[in-house]
């Protein structure tokens, strides 16, 4: 297979990405271009410094597309708290209920607001998220705070939202106002 070359190469991985509704990782870039995935890591940054709306998500990159889909949503910020090994079955509440799980914010210290694109909406994804967190060593973000985030939730409407935020408080992950 034949190398693709700067600008070109740039230009191939973002029509690949503007067509694809799915996330296409790093190494398939870079499988398709012929080249190193830190090429491809250096090409997304680029893009991204060009204006072009890509995300960097667990399941690898994707480019947003206009928001219509998500504005449509609902979309509500909730506040949780648990150890990390309840990951997994936190997020599978929510995607059980047919609701998409954004993003996580934990509150840094020094660093203020730190949020990381999380975007699964299946079991599926889920597994694929823990296995990546596992099979790599990383870290959950909300160890950083004993546990506590935020999460983005997205869903076709507001009782969507309402059935995941009482299935989590059934569970008890989210952190309640009863001051």
């Amino acid at each position: 297979m034949e190398k693709i070359l700067g600008d070109k190469r740039r230009e191939v991985i973002l029509e690949w990405l503007k067509n694809e509704n799915r996330p296409i990782t790093g190494g398939e870039l870079a499988s398709r271009t012929n080249v190193s995935r830190q090429v491809i890591v250096q090409d997304i940054s680029l893009l991204k410094a060009l204006g072009e709306p890509i995300l960097a998500t667990s399941q690898g990159y994707m480019y947003l597309k206009e928001r219509t889909n998500e504005a449509k949503k609902a979309k509500r910020l909730i506040a949780c708290k648990h150890a990390p090994e309840k990951t997994k079955e936190e997020l599978n509440i929510i995607v059980d209920y047919g609701a998409t799980v954004k993003d996580v914010i934990v509150e840094h210290p020094v660093y203020g607001d730190l949020t990381a694109s999380i975007m699964v909406s299946n079991r599926k994804e889920v597994d694929e998220f823990i296995k990546k967190i596992e099979t790599t060593n990383a870290s959950y973000l909300s160890e950083l705070t004993n546990g506590i985030h935020l999460h983005t939730i997205l869903a076709d409407n507001e009782k969507t939202l309402n059935d995941v935020c009482a299935a989590l408080d059934q569970a008890g992950f989210l952190i309640r106002d009863d001051h």
